[in-house]
């Protein structure tokens, strides 16, 4: 599955990069908000999102807000990874439209687990699509 990581240090993309390629995805990493931008115009954009808040051109919130604007069937589930951990920054992120929040300095195990857990709950609901199909 395609990852988009948009982040601006050049470390933390590449060991976000790193590790979510060794759990099997297929990360494409971006320096800033706008190049995350151009992607998600694409066709066969990424359906799941790694958000920095702070990044150049166009910040994480930002560009959540400006993709929960299109129309989807099938929007992208968003996590924003911050080092911003006050309470009223958890409810701007979520408000601007991102599924999760993690704050830095975070451990992979818990990427990890909230990256699964994602998975787990599309299958879930591709799964039911099927019944519900052969059902009718």
């Amino acid at each position: 599955m395609k990852l988009l990581i948009a982040e601006d240090d050049l470390s933390s993309r590449t060991m976000l990069a790193a590790v979510t390629r060794k759990w099997g995805y297929e990360p494409i990493a971006v320096e800033d908000g706008e190049a995350a931008w151009q992607i998600m115009q694409e066709d066969e954009a990424p359906r799941l999102l790694l958000l920095d808040w702070e990044m150049p051109k166009l910040d994480g919130l930002a560009l959540c807000q400006r993709i929960r604007q299109q129309q989807s069937s099938n929007p992208p589930f968003i996590i924003l990874l911050t080092a911003r951990c006050e309470t009223g920054d958890i409810v701007a992120g979520l408000d601007a439209g991102a599924n999760d929040y993690i704050a830095k300095p975070f451990e992979n195990a818990e990427l990890q687990a909230r990256l699964q857990a994602r998975l787990q709950a599309r299958l879930q609901v591709g799964r039911r699509m099927l019944t519900d199909r052969k059902s009718v």
